[in-house]
């Protein structure tokens, strides 16, 4: 099989799990270029991954031979980067959120889709081995009729990473716990539960913070299926623990609980595996967890490009938790009821 010749864009923080995926997958991808504005990150990257790298993004959208371009930069560069990828004919696999603000978000998805090129979000909680095995049972009825979906994301983060320049600013990155922590467990419910209706939820920066943005937000949802639950999410619990979803129907009740599953029936069976032992990033370091998930979704993003299929998370299915976020949002704002139309 052809290899994918691939370049990353962006040496930050979040680039280690992706630079470790691309290595596990060296049969499939051959990463051509590694770039950053930034000349330290340059040098703090070479001391750990072999991948050649240059100084002008020029350099990977004029080279004919790249496939595609893993974007791993900031969110509110995503727009500009993925629409000069689009136009150079260069498939894009990108980090979440997709931009700062919906209206984007849109627009980089129509962009992509107008230049014919595929777009992954990196949205890698969808891999999780116990979430596929909800979403089996989900698609094959074994809940029954949906009564309530829940998610609870009580995460901590000290205020020193707050004090990063741009961390928790709606310039930078569009918001809060909401579009930057949570997004991922949001992701998961909404492929569980399907979209909402009706949100009313609170948010607000606590004590605990000096930051722009909300640091904790409580809602409770109706879901499109009847359903109803609660969302509430916090980058203010020390230590943190893992993130939880739980879906009741009429057949019985499941939860996650960061890496593990538990189904009870009411019929009195039961399934369940133990979590992988990783923090998940739930803690001071954001980055404690493995790159086993990330790895997932490079080889999903390289299969779809293999076979012509879409990516597991596309833009239009990242787009979802994007307006559910706006929602919570907007509840919180003006203290009112908000109706949900997730194809707005």
């Amino acid at each position: 099989m052809k290899k994918t010749r691939i370049a990353i864009v962006g040496l930050g923080m979040a680039v280690v799990p992706h630079a470790k995926s691309a290595l596990d997958l060296a049969d499939r991808v051959d990463v051509a270029y590694a770039y950053s504005p930034s000349a330290g990150r340059h040098a703090q990257f070479a001391q750990r991954f072999p991948f050649p790298q240059c100084d002008r993004l020029e350099t990977i959208l004029d080279d004919a031979s790249i496939d595609a371009v893993a974007v791993l930069t900031p969110p509110n560069t995503h727009l500009e980067i993925v629409k000069r990828c689009a136009v150079a004919g260069k498939h894009v696999l990108l980090e979440k959120p997709l931009e700062i603000t919906t209206a984007r978000a849109e627009e980089m998805v129509l962009d992509c889709r107008a230049a014919g090129v595929t777009l992954g979000i990196v949205l890698q909680h969808r891999h999780k081995p116990a979430v596929e095995r909800l979403a089996e049972l989900m698609r094959n009825g074994e809940l029954g009729t949906p009564v309530s979906a829940s998610a609870s994301i009580r995460l901590w983060r000290p205020q020193s990473y707050y004090d990063e320049p741009g961390r928790g600013t709606h310039a930078r990155d569009g918001g809060g716990v909401l579009i930057t922590q949570a997004i991922h467990t949001l992701d998961v419910l909404l492929s569980l539960a399907g979209d909402p209706s009706e949100v009313m939820g609170f948010a607000a920066t606590t004590p605990v913070h000096v930051m722009e943005s909300e640091d904790i937000v409580c809602a409770a949802v109706r879901w499109r299926t009847g359903a109803y639950g609660v969302i509430e999410a916090t980058t203010a619990a020390y230590p943190g623990t893992a993130e939880r979803i739980e879906l009741i129907g009429t057949r019985g009740t499941a939860t996650l609980l960061g890496t593990a599953f538990e189904m009870r029936w009411q019929d009195g069976r039961t399934e369940s595996f133990s979590a992988d032992g990783s923090s998940g990033g739930t803690g001071a370091d954001p980055m404690a967890f493995p790159h086993d998930y990330h790895r997932s979704v490079w080889r999903d993003f390289l299969d779809a490009l293999d076979t012509g299929r879409e990516p597991r998370v596309n833009g239009e299915e990242a787009l979802r938790v994007h307006r559910l976020i706006d929602a919570l949002l907007a509840s919180a704002k003006n203290g009112a009821l908000v109706r949900c139309d997730p194809a707005a």
